[in-house]
């Protein structure tokens, strides 16, 4: 039995009101899913001559058991390759998943590879263009591994940016399963990340070569394992956790450890547990589930990146959230971590001050999370999330989380947050709607009036900055790089040129319908513009030497200019047929075409 805890009533309105608003895609998407929910081993329904291809490479006691046998049978979704220093662990996953469910009478089998692209590595080159799109790719990919149908549960191995989003989207269209993730860690602590962002500025202002850059850089990222700073990928697995489809205390243990593989084993007894007790991904990612990893994503002050992928997954499993759903969270929920960019200390200190154990304590003693959820543990709600795993003659036994933090500048309790409300928030004018990251900005860098400077690329703002033509206040308006003008790549090269400007004294800021990655920092950047350039936003209106005015606080960005004047102007065109076509991007031309609104999710899919 767990404690019965009341929530908070501000959460419950707020929930109450997604519910309803998702009152019929959720319904209608879980009639979809039950009408595929099967008695007994799903393979049992296939054809003799379709069993025995899906068996036909296995061993001679797991075709036995597939053939006759009434276990369940696991399959695993795998984003295995070495591009990403995350995934590389996941090369040696799959015989010890094999064993482990064994060791519980099941089978397993490797259901299919996802296709996993590294964001640090394509960061400010073509290859970025298809980051985006990359997670709807995995969505479908995802579904085609599950699609053999030989699987009475799942399991999905991925880490990093887009690659957990779109396992999670696509899992959500198998959710008549028992489906986890099971993830693989962070690396070891490298160079401190203020050093790392000393190097980038200071090769930024021309001080340091690119062989100090480089040589800073590999320091920082230096071995297998998640990068160590509070982005995407680190942001992915805290709501992986925090929505139940991690093992408590799982997330941020590094890999090749004996905790790392203890945690693996078991992760997959566990699943065979709720494989045979039917605990479905349907029955954990509910609309409250989604509100608790909304809370997470605020309470840490995560990527802006989940203000498209939260939303994506919960379209995918019919529930209907907006920007403003995730500002109003943000507005009542306390920022209780400085992990950088906005604070110096990186995941693994979170980890050994706290983690996640302590932050699930603390919001679900203040009534700041849904309790009342299934999880990957079942009915039990959040309660074992509260506890933390320890090694005792290599078996798992669980004991409660810290119930203090061990260093008040890197984690904090409810009671004594940095910040009375969370990491993000919604900013709304005659421009659009946009998102801001405000847990990394000082305050008084959260207001900015200045004029504008228009760029269509960030190698034309970079060209700008290193002409010096930069030495002034100013709010940077990047166009044309929404998902539909060229799939909305991460603009992460403006951050150290900004930084700088800000750093001499000048009031900048960032307007902009590109994405500026899970590493926002210390810039007020308003990213996600929407409607974009392309989409006859009015971004594509803004001239240069146009009054801006930026306000993280009041949550508005307004242009200075009359409706009489906009009325009277074109909107701007920019040639984009230079980044439509080379590194794959032509291949990618349909997705440009059907994707949606950045608050919609970014997606090609029609939830």
């Amino acid at each position: 039995m767990t404690d019965v805890l009341s929530t908070d009533p501000r959460l419950v309105e707020i929930t109450e009101r997604i519910i309803s608003r998702s009152r019929d895609t959720r319904a209608a998407y879980l009639a979809r899913i039950n009408r595929f929910r099967r008695k007994g081993p799903v393979r049992h329904n296939l054809g003799c001559a379709n069993l025995a291809h899906g068996f036909a490479a296995c061993n001679k006691s797991d075709k036995e058991a597939l053939a006759e046998g009434q276990a369940p049978n696991l399959g695993v979704v795998n984003a295995y390759n070495e591009m990403l220093s995350a995934h590389v662990p996941y090369g040696e996953y799959l015989e010890p998943i094999k064993a482990a469910a064994k060791e519980k009478g099941m089978t397993a089998q490797m259901a299919g590879g996802v296709p996993a692209m590294c964001d640090g590595v394509t960061q400010g080159f073509p290859g970025m263009e298809l980051s985006l799109f990359s997670r709807d790719v995995i969505a479908m990919s995802t579904a085609i591994a599950l699609s053999h149908d030989m699987f009475d549960g799942a399991i999905c191995l991925g880490v990093c940016d887009k690659i957990v989003p779109g396992l999670m989207m696509g899992a959500l269209s198998f959710g008549q399963l028992p489906i986890i993730f099971i993830p693989a860690g962070p690396m070891t602590p490298g160079l401190p990340n203020a050093e790392k962002a000393k190097a980038r500025q200071l090769f930024a202002e021309g001080k340091i070569g690119r062989k100090e850059l480089l040589a800073a850089e590999s320091a920082s990222y230096h071995s297998a394992g998640t990068c160590t700073f509070y982005g995407t990928a680190n942001t992915n697995q805290m709501l992986m956790e925090i929505m139940g489809v991690h093992l408590p205390g799982s997330t941020f243990i590094n890999p090749y450890t004996p905790m790392r593989e203890a945690l693996t084993r078991a992760s997959v007894h566990q699943l065979a547990n709720i494989t045979r007790d039917l605990v479905t991904l349907s029955d954990i990612v509910t609309e409250k589930a989604i509100v608790n990893g909304i809370v997470g994503l605020m309470a840490t002050g995560g990527s802006t990146n989940h203000a498209m992928h939260i939303v994506a997954i919960a379209r995918a499993a019919g529930v209907q959230i907006d920007w403003q759903d995730l500002s109003d969270i943000s507005d009542i929920i306390p920022l209780m971590c400085r992990i950088y960019p906005n604070g110096l200390a990186d995941i693994n200190r979170f980890q050994a001050v706290g983690g996640i154990g302590f932050l699930v304590r603390e919001l679900r003693a203040a009534g700041l999370l849904h309790d009342d959820v299934k999880t990957m543990m079942g009915e039990g709600g959040l309660l074992p999330y509260t506890k933390e795993p320890v090694l005792e003659n290599g078996e798992i036994v669980w004991r409660d989380a810290a119930s203090e933090s061990l260093d008040d500048t890197v984690l904090r309790p409810v009671a004594k947050p940095f910040a009375p409300e969370g990491g993000m928030r919604l900013l709304k004018g005659n421009v659009g709607r946009s998102v801001i990251k405000v847990s990394a900005v000082k305050p008084e860098h959260r207001k900015v009036i200045a004029p504008a400077q228009v760029f269509h690329s960030q190698e034309e703002f970079q060209a700008a900055f290193k002409r010096g033509e930069l030495e002034k206040d100013f709010v940077a308006v990047v166009r044309f790089q929404g998902p539909k003008a060229c799939g909305m790549p991460e603009l992460h090269k403006l951050t150290p040129p900004l930084g700088v400007l800000q750093d001499r004294g000048f009031k900048v800021a960032l307007l902009t319908d590109g994405r500026m990655s899970g590493a926002s920092g210390k810039i007020p950047a308003a990213i996600h513009m929407t409607p974009e350039a392309l989409d006859n936003g009015v971004i594509g209106l803004i001239n240069d030497g146009d009054m801006i005015e930026l306000d993280a606080e009041a949550g508005t960005l307004q242009l200075l200019v009359g409706n009489e004047e906009l009325s009277t102007r074109q909107s701007a065109q920019c040639d984009l047929s230079a980044v439509h076509y080379g590194m794959g991007r032509e291949l990618f031309a349909p997705l440009r075409a059907a994707v949606g609104l950045a608050e919609e999710g970014a997606t090609v899919f029609n939830w």
